[in-house]
């Protein structure tokens, strides 16, 4: 399989913004900053994972106009990242009600943060040989 520098590049941009977004909304709702980085740093591992594996399939996938493409990565990626969330949550917490809440705050946060890093990085050719529209 051939690494791409661009993937790598947004999984590691993505990630960090996540990671932020998860360790303070979960030391919020849990009132405990040790939960709130357990979840964020157990997620630097999976969601890395997912988020790379995502990046790739929506890259390979036929053409979509610009704006549609965008929001439809984002619901996607906000459907696997929550699923995700809310299991380490409730792992973490002990409690699936803290995970739902705290998955659910998400999804607000994290469909706008999203879509912000998707516009952002579609401005840019890093690692393009060619822009694909």
């Amino acid at each position: 399989m051939k690494f791409s520098k661009r993937h790598i590049a947004k999984t590691i941009t993505w990630r960090l913004i996540g990671t932020l977004d998860t360790l303070i909304i979960s030391w919020i709702i849990t009132g405990k900053l040790e939960t709130g980085l357990k979840i964020g740093i157990t997620e630097l591992l999976t969601k890395m994972i997912l988020y790379y594996a995502h990046e790739r399939i929506w890259f390979l996938s036929k053409k979509i106009k610009s704006n549609n493409r965008h929001i439809m990565k984002s619901f996607t990626w906000r459907f696997i990242g929550t699923i995700d969330t809310i299991l380490l949550a409730w792992l973490f917490s002990g409690n699936p009600f803290t995970g739902l809440k705290i998955g659910l705050v998400e999804v607000i946060s994290k469909l706008i943060l999203y879509y912000l890093h998707e516009k952002l990085w579609y401005k840019f050719n890093f690692g393009l040989t060619k822009r694909k529209s």
